[in-house]
């Protein structure tokens, strides 16, 4: 049996090995007087893609319509 022992990465190594954090998507859109800001924030830990979330939340939603 092999183990191996490591060390935390701290320093000028831990900004290169951690994952970055991206800026969320801003979207603004004015209807009449009224302007409505979004913010879309997708996370960089996710195995889900943006495909199987839509499909997921209309499989949710057309399950609820059906009973």
């Amino acid at each position: 049996m092999y183990t191996t022992a490591s060390a935390p990465v701290t320093g000028a190594s831990a900004a290169t090995t951690a994952p970055k954090e991206r800026e969320p998507i801003k979207l603004r859109e004015r209807i009449g007087s009224t302007t409505i800001e979004v913010s879309i924030h997708f996370s960089n830990a996710s195995k889900e893609t943006m495909e199987d979330k839509i499909l997921r939340l209309v499989g949710r939603e057309v399950a609820k319509d059906a009973s």
